[in-house]
């Protein structure tokens, strides 16, 4: 049995079953809620590793339910949505969502998403046993802390975002592209992984643009991928 406890926050019947039905069938154990109050109160009672959330329920939006939580948990939080335009998403991750997944999905795919939120996990674990501290520029990010620093201010990231960041910055001054990209981060190169990748670039740019220098951290090849630039 998984150890990693999921709870699935979901008022559509359908929906609901068929995610615990393949939560279940690949080992992980499950909670259920279907409105905000019981997911605020499970996540109290159980604290779950992972959130499978809806955004359309009934007494309580999601953009508001991962505002609450994110004011006193970090548990990973998946948005599970048929929101499907672009500023629902950003308005979702920066609220404090780790993740977006729209509806229609596939049940592979939202098993590749719940491998990497438990590859993060293990990456987090092995990087505080080891790691080294990356600087470019005003930038500096503590492999072994999980942190990083634009100007001696903490940028509060999500795991995406890190992961990205990390990403980016070993592999300095080269090019990558979006298949090598949503393969590291998502373990897979599906259509939606592509426009999650844009969207949680453009969120990750935003926060690395708020310095005083306005420097550009992150440079997009049209139709490529990104690469991070060597501060001067």
């Amino acid at each position: 049995m998984n150890k990693f406890l999921v709870l699935v926050v979901e008022d559509d019947a359908p929906v609901r079953n068929l995610i615990t039905t393949t939560l279940n069938a690949h080992g992980y154990r499950y909670l259920t809620a279907e409105n905000g109050e019981t997911a605020i109160l499970e996540v109290t009672s159980h604290n779950p590793d992972v959130i499978l959330l809806d955004l359309g329920l009934p007494d309580i939006d999601g953009v508001e339910i991962i505002r609450r939580i994110r004011t006193w948990s970090n548990t990973p939080i998946i948005v599970i949505s048929a929101r499907s335009e672009d500023t629902d998403k950003i308005d979702a991750l920066d609220a404090g969502a780790d993740d977006y997944l729209t509806k229609p999905f596939s049940v592979e795919e939202l098993l590749a998403r719940l491998r990497v939120t438990q590859r993060h996990f293990a990456l987090m674990a092995q990087e505080k046993s080891g790691g080294s501290v990356f600087v470019n520029g005003a930038l500096r990010i503590d492999y072994a802390a999980g942190c990083a620093w634009l100007e001696e201010k903490e940028l509060h990231l999500t795991p995406i975002e890190y992961k990205l960041l990390c990403l980016l910055s070993q592999n300095l001054g080269k090019v990558l592209t979006h298949t090598y990209i949503t393969q590291q981060i998502w373990g897979s190169s599906w259509e939606n992984d592509v426009a999650s990748l844009r969207v949680f670039m453009a969120t990750l740019r935003k926060k690395l643009e708020s310095g005083g220098d306005s420097r550009q951290y992150i440079q997009t090849h049209v139709g490529i991928g990104y690469r991070m630039l060597r501060a001067e």
